[in-house]
């Protein structure tokens, strides 16, 4: 009997993945839904504050609700849920993730340090997706890739996307905590405006103080919150249908949608801007796919938030019906029965917090990776959550955003104009998905043209309606967004094109080969004792700074590593891949080249003991190439480059099974320096010494993650002996030698100017804008965590 065989392995492997999902489906509640949830509170208001107000009747309600519930249908249920939720990219959504894949799927990137191993990165390529391509598809691919303007328009269209979201981090806790606490005037008369303005804005400074705490300590309060609040919305819904006019459901036919714009005609579709307002956090769903799976937020809005938000909208189409004489500004709290109007006053409250909590965090993120690609000067990024990656805060950024949403909630005054601006920015994000969402089912999943005008059609046209109904609101508030957005715009792509210019001047001016074979193995200087870690942008070639350095300085460190960290159109790259090691010139220059690279929702510096992560990786290459050339084969991930091959370069897990190095030192070590065995025993250090030596501990990479530097210290194995190459043997020993003398960080200050032939927008974006902003952002030593006391600045202008 089935009974007595008990449950099957596999019931139980489906049991716990059921499980699973459902657990991160009610999670997501409280981190994708917050914003969306709270839509009722301003939708009816705002639709019906314009001049389809005159129409008010039953047949025009039963319209405006119709409206509602096909536009949450068409987009969010259909487009986001069942389409633009598979287009993520590995685990991750966004406007960022869209471009990433269509960066991958065709040459659409304007930065030129792509390289052709990036390619081999393990998550580069999507699995599922058809490599099959028409020849329509490859002329439309070249034509482009071909052309620069093209490129940019794309790169412009991602940024706007991302103002706009940036944009809601202003708007959202404005528009969410000043409708709730609009709710006290129902039953509180004496309270005017202008005080509920006050107390939203101490909520708002309370808030945004706050953020740098982090919300760890309290997101576990996030998803009952909502939860909670969608439940109190679901059965008020069902109160106020059964209570005032079960007709309502009448309205579910799109036949009220058609005569609605019959009988209102250009009214009814500048009602639409408040419509519109029933989809504001829809792009959450998207943005936020990397904190949860695809299947948990689809289970969550068909299984819970739909329902319950169709319901609620239908609930107060009921009440309104029947009520047609009451103050339409508070039509929400109105609905609601006296019983409960101060439990739901406080969950509304408590629920437009998480909300606006979860868009500033969502705005903190879309900064990162613009960082990341290079649209963004340089801000402070700090984790505030050990276990949650995606956890993290800009003071600058929150301080700025605590400022300007102050000023909307104070000089609008009226949730009326902020909603108009709100909905602009919600329009124009939608839109702008949209059209990369066409441009992903051309490239990258390559359905062909046909689908992707049927997508674009089906989706793009009432977008584009909604877009219009926004756009008549521009003069009502509907300014605020756009002005932000080109602002913003202009900041990212202002940075984007100068550190363009500058990475184009390194490419042009990087030093021949040619000329370092000719100075010989001391490349026409002294070498001292030490390891020199160069940095720079070019992914290949030797920069220009260190020509600069050799031309003015008449000494070089014993080992020299030439370190590239760059950003990849991935969201992670792997710990084992991140590492690209070649070597420059012949063995005994002792010259390496480290490319490291980031995926965009990666954090920098991210490694707590970067240099002896380095020197293992080094080694190891050593190994790597000797054995390669013992064996006259091409090793893994190998890929070819100017000065020669290069390597992905997995640090050893196990280093006693290399036979080459060990890395061992008692924890309670009194000395935090790596030594080498081979270095004679060390006598009294100096006062000046110790002092010296604490700053630097206090200054590394790891003190700035809290930890401590990982107390190690190198020495050649008596494994090695015999079985090792006599050279290799050397060179390890040479490396070894140079870590005990010290670490030397080496950067060029870059001063750029536009040449004296530039035009006058060139001169004026270069001179005057990006030095403004580079100026006013944290130097690239900073954002890398190196240590001051030992990092050296070569002072260097570029004429772009």
């Amino acid at each position: 009997m089935d009974c007595e065989r008990g449950i099957s392995p596999e019931n139980i492997a489906d049991l716990s993945y059921y499980k699973h999902v459902l657990l991160l489906a009610y999670q997501s509640c409280g981190v994708v839904y917050g914003d969306l949830s709270t839509s009722p509170l301003y939708v009816y208001k705002s639709t019906f504050a314009g001049p389809v107000r005159r129409f008010e009747d039953e047949e025009t309600i039963f319209g405006v609700f119709s409206l509602v519930f096909w536009t949450i249908t068409l987009i969010p249920l259909l487009k986001y849920v069942f389409i633009v939720l598979s287009a993520d990219d590995n685990g991750e959504g966004g406007t960022f993730a869209l471009y990433s894949l269509l960066v991958r799927h065709a040459k659409f990137s304007l930065m030129p340090n792509q390289q052709a191993a990036d390619e081999e990165l393990s998550a580069y390529h999507k699995p599922g997706y058809a490599a099959q391509d028409t020849a329509m598809l490859r002329a439309l691919r070249r034509f482009l890739e071909n052309h620069s303007k093209s490129r940019t328009c794309l790169l412009l269209t991602v940024l706007f996307g991302a103002s706009l979201v940036i944009g809601d981090g202003v708007l959202t806790p404005a528009m969410s905590v000043m409708s709730s606490f609009s709710g006290l005037q129902v039953h509180s008369h004496a309270l005017t405006n202008g005080e509920v303005v006050i107390l939203s804005c101490i909520v708002l400074v309370c808030l945004f103080t706050l953020q740098h705490w982090g919300t760890h300590r309290v997101s576990f309060l996030f998803a009952p919150v909502i939860v909670t609040w969608l439940l109190l919305l679901g059965g008020t819904g069902v109160y106020n249908i059964i209570v005032w006019n079960p007709r309502v459901f009448y309205a579910l036919s799109p036949t009220y949608l058609i005569r609605f714009f019959m009988r209102t005609g250009k009214e009814g579709w500048i009602a639409l801007g408040g419509v519109l307002l029933s989809m504001t956090g829809t792009e959450a769903m998207f943005a936020d796919l990397g904190h949860f799976t695809a299947t948990s937020i689809r289970v969550a809005f068909v299984g819970l938030i739909y329902p319950c938000l169709v319901l609620q909208y239908m609930g107060q189409a009921a009440f309104l019906s029947k009520t047609p004489e009451c103050d339409i500004h508070f039509i929400f709290f109105k609905s609601i029965p006296v019983r409960l109007f101060w439990p739901v006053l406080v969950v509304a409250t408590l629920a437009s917090i998480v909300g606006s909590q979860a868009v500033i965090t969502a705005t903190f993120s879309i900064v990162r990776q613009c960082m990341a690609l290079g649209c963004f000067p340089r801000v402070k990024i700090v984790h505030t959550s050990s276990l949650i990656p995606g956890q993290i805060y800009s003071p600058e950024i929150n301080w700025l955003l605590m400022l300007v949403c102050l000023s909307v909630t104070v000089g609008f005054r009226d949730t009326m104009l902020i909603g108009n601006a709100y909905g602009m920015a919600c329009s124009g994000v939608m839109v702008v998905t949209t059209l990369l969402m066409t441009l992903v089912i051309i490239f990258v999943w390559q359905l062909g043209f046909i689908m992707a005008t049927l997508f674009l059609l089906a989706f793009g046209v009432v977008e584009g309606v909604y877009l219009s109904a926004a756009l008549m609101k521009v003069p009502q508030g509907g300014w605020l967004p756009l002005a932000l957005s080109l602002l913003f715009v202009a900041i990212m792509y202002t940075w984007h094109y100068g550190t363009r210019l500058k990475h184009s001047f390194d490419v042009q001016n990087k030093v021949s080969l040619r000329w370092i074979h000719a100075l010989g193995p001391s490349l026409g200087i002294v070498r001292v004792p030490g390891i020199g870690l160069i940095y720079s942008e070019l992914a290949s070639g030797v920069p220009a700074v260190f020509s600069h350095f050799v031309t003015n300085l008449p000494a070089f460190h014993q080992v020299l590593v030439f370190v590239c960290v760059k950003a990849v159109p991935i969201p992670h790259v792997c710990p084992e891949e991140r590492h690209l090691v070649g070597r420059i010139g012949p063995r005994d220059f002792h010259m390496f080249r480290c490319v490291v690279r980031y995926g965009y929702k990666d954090l920098l510096g991210e490694e707590s003991d970067f240099e002896n992560d380095l020197v293992l990786r080094i080694a190891e290459f050593v190994h790597m190439e000797a054995a390669e050339a013992a064996d006259n084969r091409p090793s893994d991930g190998a890929a070819s480059a100017v000065e020669g091959r290069m390597s992905v370069v997995r640090r050893p897990g196990d280093l006693a099974r290399t036979g080459r190095l060990l890395v061992q030192e008692p924890a309670d070590e009194e000395s935090l320096v790596v030594r080498a065995a081979t270095a004679a025993t060390d006598g009294d250090k100096s006062d000046t010494l110790e002092s010296l030596q604490a700053i630097y501990e206090a200054e590394s990479p790891g003190a700035a993650y809290g930890g401590r530097r990982q107390r190690v210290r190198f020495e050649l194995s008596d494994l090695a002996g015999e079985h090792v190459d006599p050279e290799v043997k050397a060179e390890l020993a040479a490396i070894v030698e140079a870590k005990h003398a010290g670490v030397a960080y080496i950067m060029g200050h870059s001063y750029i100017k536009a040449r004296k032939s530039s035009n006058v927008f060139k001169k004026f974006a270069i001179d005057i804008a990006y030095n403004f902003l580079r100026k006013n952002s944290r130097g690239p030593a900073v954002a890398l965590n190196i240590p001051h006391i030992s990092l050296i600045e070569v002072g260097m202008i570029y004429y772009v």
